[in-house]
């Protein structure tokens, strides 16, 4: 019985290693990874370079060029606007200004000031002046009318990681990128610096920060809300050095749960000068309408305008 079993198992090794090709067959692996050289770091390395880099900006003096859509699956359509010329003015801890200016004619489209946990905005075409708090109170059907100056500070302005406060964790993961050599998408290892916060005795996931291997720059950054949705997703492209501080030239910022998204492509930029407080001031023009944006509205669909509508109500002014 035992000799059996042996002259079987060598019957059937021989015909696995024989001329009998019907039972298998070998094919080249398709490469999905990308071979771009990657660089390494820690942990604590990259937690080091989120808050060295925060710590170096102090102000900023933007000249952007600003593209908008609205819409998605929700509103079944996506609405594209024209791209307009802005300025913007940041200053820590929790300051930003920002105007939109039409198209050719140059006239304001909007002025937009933070102030701490309160904003402001003033729409000369509409002749309304809104006001409310940072964060959205009550949702508008008019994406627009969901904006806060806050998201765009804390995009523009990355947050250090407050080890004291914060739990930050490091994950290895990839991203999607296109191989326009061989005209199609690989993966790509980057980091991703998970962040904890903690409110009361509960904690959340509160940002990711994911870094480029090629460079160990962030590339994204995704901030979420207490109930673990995506709130902004912010990505960053074409790193400049201004200075000594590197910067992204083209920031994008989504909010998928307004359906709203700014491309925010930096023209000019200046770190660090001063700026004064009545830099920031923005005061209701006489006769504007005041909107309470933290009061429910009872009908919002024609109060924000599209940013580059045409109107010649008031002269351009940079902050």
């Amino acid at each position: 019985m035992r000799e059996t079993r042996i002259l079987a198992a060598l019957a059937l090794l021989a015909l696995l290693a024989g001329g009998t090709g019907c039972l298998f067959r070998t094919r080249t692996a398709e490469i999905r990874t990308s071979t771009a050289k990657l660089e390494t770091a820690t942990r604590q390395e990259l937690i080091d370079h989120i808050n060295t880099e925060a710590a170096k900006i102090k102000t900023l003096n933007l000249t952007v060029d600003i593209a908008t859509s609205v819409g998605g699956e929700k509103k079944g359509k996506v609405t594209d606007y024209e791209e307009i010329r802005g300025y913007i003015l940041v200053r820590k801890p929790d300051m930003l200004r920002m105007i939109g200016l039409f198209p050719i004619v140059r006239n304001k489209a909007f002025d937009m000031v933070s102030e701490g946990d309160q904003f402001k905005l003033s729409i000369p075409a509409k002749n309304k002046f809104y006001v409310g708090h940072g964060s959205v109170a009550h949702l508008s059907s008019n994406s627009l009318e969901n904006m806060r100056p806050q998201v765009i500070y804390n995009a523009l302005l990355m947050p250090a990681i407050d080890l004291q406060n914060n739990i930050a964790v490091l994950e290895d993961s990839t991203q999607i990128i296109y191989d326009p050599k061989n005209k199609k998408t690989l993966e790509q290892p980057d980091y991703v610096i998970d962040i904890l916060e903690r409110k009361g005795d509960q904690w959340y996931l509160s940002r990711k920060i994911i870094f480029d291997r090629t460079n160990l720059v962030p590339h994204q950054q995704l901030i979420y809300d207490e109930n673990g949705a995506v709130a902004t997703e912010a990505t960053y492209q074409v790193y400049q050095d201004y200075n000594g501080v590197r910067f992204p030239n083209v920031i994008q910022i989504n909010r998928p749960q307004e359906e709203y998204s700014i491309r925010l492509t930096v023209v000019k930029l200046v770190i660090n000068d001063p700026l004064r407080d009545d830099q920031f001031a923005l005061t209701q023009p006489p006769g504007a309408q005041l909107v309470d944006l933290d009061q429910p509205q009872p009908s919002s669909a024609n109060n924000a305008p599209s940013p580059s509508s045409s109107s010649t109500n008031s002269n351009p002014a940079k902050p």
